[in-house]
């Protein structure tokens, strides 16, 4: 019988791929979302993708009975892949309650959930902005963690924190935590990808978005940092490598790999690219130019952060192998597609 693993936040956008990756690996799959920056649409291109439908529960994290009932229906979850939170930098200054409440209080219904049902562990998605502004670049595992720079910052830290002193009270559980740094792309089918609801607040979708007509103009928030170009540097990692972190994660559990309980890997590709470096890779790889203007300073945003994987690569055994120009490609794909299909 195929091992089930429950994903959290599976019709998002690294929810989808991943599932993608687990199904295409031999996993049987149970998706939760409560669709709030998603579509129940994304489990037929899921389908469409890998030929398995995966099992789908349209339910909010934060509703303990709801989880407790999906738990009972299904029985014998192996594992899980925790993505359901709410993740933009911005709006988490403006909405701080919101982020803690979703992102803590789902977290701690999963680990209040797992013992009773024999869940052996848990994935946990995190970021590497439980680094903060790092004294060091490229960031390393063992970086201390700063104080966070914005509330989805915070709840990302919190959550660690809250696995750690869950496992260390005594709860059978293993728990591996993934701090990721950018994901962007698309599947390269083009059959999922980023779709928020309304205005997208990362970057990739905002700028694609920008590049088919839909947004006048892509703002990039400061030119004044202390970087070659002034704009802030990030690592972007394609997010079919990242959701392939995530069944490396998954199989290193289940076959009883770990060194420790809780081990935490960064999950990048190691090379840091400035904002105005990744439009011009964009104009570049697809030949579009772009409408795009310097604006002011956005709060709670870090001014450089990159990965050293080095940890990712020899212990878990994976690596970020698609190029950046590929992985603009697949998202400028994507957005084609969307609209091919009328949708945006």
């Amino acid at each position: 019988m195929k091992e089930r693993i429950l994903v959290t936040g599976g019709t998002g956008f690294i929810g989808s791929h991943t599932v993608v990756e687990l199904q295409n690996s031999g996993y049987d799959v149970v998706i939760i979302d409560n669709l709030s920056n998603s579509s129940a649409d994304v489990v037929d291109g899921i389908e469409k993708i890998t030929g398995i439908r995966p099992d789908f529960e349209q339910l909010d994290c934060l509703d303990y009975e709801g989880l407790d009932k999906v738990f009972a229906k299904y029985g014998n979850i192996k594992s899980i892949i925790h993505f359901a939170a709410s993740k933009a930098v911005g709006e988490s200054v403006q909405k701080p309650l919101l982020y803690y409440r979703n992102n803590l209080v789902s977290l701690i219904n999963l680990l209040e959930l797992m013992p009773k049902y024999g869940v052996k562990g848990i994935v946990f998605s995190s970021s590497c902005t439980v680094y903060g502004q790092p004294d060091v670049l490229p960031v390393t595992e063992d970086a201390p963690i700063k104080v966070a720079e914005s509330p989805y910052g915070n709840t990302k830290q919190i959550n660690e924190e809250i696995i750690r002193d869950t496992i260390k009270s005594g709860s059978p559980i293993q728990a591996i935590l993934l701090r990721y740094f950018n994901p962007i792309g698309a599947h390269p089918t083009a059959i999922i990808g980023e779709m928020p609801n309304g205005v997208p607040q990362n970057l990739i979708p905002f700028l694609t978005q920008t590049a088919i007509g839909i947004r006048e103009k892509l703002s990039v928030f400061g030119d004044d940092y202390n970087t070659p170009d002034g704009s802030c540097i990030r690592d972007y990692i394609n997010v079919v490598d990242l959701a392939k972190a995530h069944v490396v994660a998954i199989d290193r559990i289940l076959q009883d790999k770990q060194d420790e309980q809780v081990e935490v890997f960064n999950i990048g590709t190691g090379r840091g690219l400035s904002v105005l470096e990744l439009i011009h890779a964009f104009e570049e790889s697809t030949g579009v130019k772009l409408n795009y203007q310097i604006v002011g300073r956005r709060a709670g945003d870090i001014e450089q952060v990159w990965a050293n994987p080095d940890k990712a690569n020899n212990v878990l055994g994976w690596k970020a192998e698609s190029t950046i120009e590929d992985t603009l490609r697949s998202a400028w794909k994507w957005q084609q597609k969307l609209r091919e299909d009328g949708v945006q």
